[in-house]
């Protein structure tokens, strides 16, 4: 062997030794969008990208923040973000109204089995009940997932016509303190401890949580660009595994998840966040819907009942066809989801 063969045969081991051969180059680099701020219920995807759980998956994820499961879908939809996180009612209306799309995102992974929605107000307003609803002034942001999915509330209830009154995110749980508006629409595990935050104690809070009264709707969902899916269906699985696997720590440890909050955003309030992601897996996530479908997955009948309500609701332009919204074949074995504890 001559000293030329000699300097490339060490270059080559020499590459292979530090990570840059073969298993490097195939990193797939995949770009992932919240639904909302850098808060507790983000750590079931910050944990698992702290943990190096998508590197040693072969995945280079990056994970944003959000402004809203609208904007998460049509991130998807353009081609701006790989995956994304968001309401699975907003990406019916976005299948519905955008037919001719040709990237519409699809759900791959039920995380919030139930919808976080409810209706909350202040005992001393004297709403108990749903029925107590009629004729009132009712608060939230426009694209609010509560709001919009209220006629399905309201046609379970029979409650009879309300008042709107929109506004930012950041004032209506202030105008509910105010006496502006006599209830609003909202996350459960966002607008209460939003509520504690602006002096109302837990116990002066009245919540109606929509699972709970008869609206079955599913929450947030893993999506993902068609196009990932095509090209690349390996990495979309390897994603949805090493998630899962952080999930379960996240389920298991939410004050230990949240330290991945932290580390992106260093002015949470990590005791808050912990709270509000505790809310979040007993309300949506670890509940009995999920455990007896399945974390990660749905059912058949209960997705297209939501499908129709949706169409219904959202008056949509076209009918919402559940089996182009959903595509399950990528989750991880049944034994490997199974990481809800009653």
């Amino acid at each position: 062997m001559n000293k030329r063969q000699l300097i490339q045969t060490f270059l080559a081991a020499s590459a292979l030794s530090f990570g840059l051969g073969t298993a490097h180059a195939q990193t797939t680099p995949i770009k992932f969008q919240l639904d909302w701020r850098f808060e507790g219920p983000g750590a079931f995807f910050t944990h698992p990208a702290a943990k190096g759980y998508f590197k040693a998956s072969g995945l280079d994820v990056t994970v944003d923040a959000g402004n809203g499961s609208g904007g998460a879908v049509t991130r998807v939809a353009s081609g701006a973000y790989d995956m994304g996180f968001a309401d699975l009612a907003a990406l019916m209306e976005f299948h519905a109204n955008n037919p001719d799309s040709p990237n519409k995102p699809v759900a791959v992974m039920m995380v919030y089995n139930n919808t976080p929605a409810s209706v909350m107000a202040l005992k001393k307003s004297g709403i108990t009940k749903p029925a107590d609803l009629t004729g009132k002034k009712l608060g939230a942001p426009v694209f609010d997932a509560g709001r919009r999915s209220f006629p399905i509330f309201a046609k379970a209830n029979n409650v009879g016509a309300v008042n709107w009154t929109a506004m930012d995110p950041t004032l209506r749980e202030t105008m509910l303190m105010r006496g502006d508006i006599d209830a609003i629409t909202g996350f459960t595990f966002t607008s209460l401890l939003n509520l504690e935050a602006r002096g109302a104690k837990t116990a002066d809070v009245v919540i109606l949580p929509y699972p709970e009264f008869g609206v079955k709707l599913y929450g947030n969902a893993i999506i993902v660009s068609p196009k990932l899916i095509k090209e690349n269906p390996a990495a979309v699985k390897a994603f949805l595994l090493a998630f899962t696997k952080g999930a379960k720590e996240v389920i298991a440890s939410p004050a230990v998840a949240i330290e991945s909050i932290k580390a992106r955003d260093g002015i949470v309030n990590s005791e808050l966040e912990t709270r509000r992601l505790k809310l979040a897996i007993d309300t949506v996530v670890n509940t009995p819907d999920a455990r007896a479908e399945g974390f990660g997955q749905i059912n058949a009948g209960r997705l297209s009942l939501m499908a129709s309500q949706v169409s219904d609701a959202f008056a949509t332009k076209t009918r919402v066809n559940p089996d182009a919204v959903w595509n399950g074949s990528l989750l991880p074995t049944a034994a490997e989801l199974n990481i809800l504890r009653k």
